[in-house]
Formats: structure tokens, C-alpha cells, sequence
């Protein structure tokens, strides 16, 4: 996330961020930064991205515009990235993974649990 993103975002919105971030990035296997960047990447990044998206969109509860503002990207793109990933649902194993992701990215949220913010201390890079 660039200087600039980062100031927009307030604590939560950066936990719940590096959460997906991390979340996300090891399971495709690339990293964080990558997530981070302004072009879209490779196929498999911008992929992951649009998993990214679609998590905070969907687990978080995020407007398509906090979704848009905390990735950098214009709200239509993360609508296209939600109906993209949403489409692909229809294959049962990437269903699966998604229903995954959704749980552990809610279960490593502390204010979705109640938890107090320095548990998420681990996040920070």
C-alpha cells in the first residue's frame, strides 16, 4: 500500500487489509507487495487481488468503495473483480477455498471477534 492509500485508512480498515493481504498472498503463493501494486500484474496476482477484493467485499461487509479505496482501485473494477470471483464459485473446489479464506480472514479480525486491537500485533511488516 502506497504512503498516500495509507493514510486514508484508518486502524481497522489497515488490520482488516493486511489480514486479507497475508491471507491471500500465501495461499497463491506471492507476496504481499504484489497485491500492492498499481498495474495489474500477472494473471495469478491480479487473481489474487480480485479474491482480495472480493473477501473484503463479502467477509468484511465492505461497500464496493471502501473496497475500492482500501485496494487502490476504482469501485467498478472491484465490482468486476466481486462478479468475476462470484462466477467462479460455480467450480466446487474453488469454493471451497474461498469458504476457507472467509472464515480464517473473520476469525483473524480482532474487532469481528471482540478481541482487542494489539492482538493483531503479529500483522504489522
Amino acid at each position: 500500500m502506497d504512503d498516500t492509500t495509507a493514510a486514508q485508512l484508518n486502524s481497522e480498515e489497515r488490520i482488516e487489509r493486511l489480514v486479507i493481504e497475508q491471507t491471500v498472498a500465501q495461499i497463491f503463493g506471492i507476496n504481499n507487495c504484489d497485491l500492492r501494486r498499481a498495474t495489474r500484474g500477472r494473471a495469478h496476482v491480479a487473481r489474487a487481488r480480485q479474491v482480495g477484493m472480493y473477501l473484503a467485499h463479502v467477509a468484511c461487509g465492505k461497500s464496493l468503495t471502501d473496497v475500492g479505496r482500501l485496494f487502490a482501485r476504482d469501485r467498478t473494477t472491484v465490482s468486476h473483480a466481486c462478479s468475476v470471483i462470484e462466477d467462479g464459485r460455480d467450480d466446487p473446489t474453488f469454493d471451497h477455498v474461498l469458504e476457507l479464506l472467509e472464515r480464517a480472514v473473520l476469525a483473524m479480525i480482532p474487532s469481528r471477534l471482540g478481541r482487542p486491537r494489539q492482538s493483531a500485533g503479529w500483522l504489522v511488516h
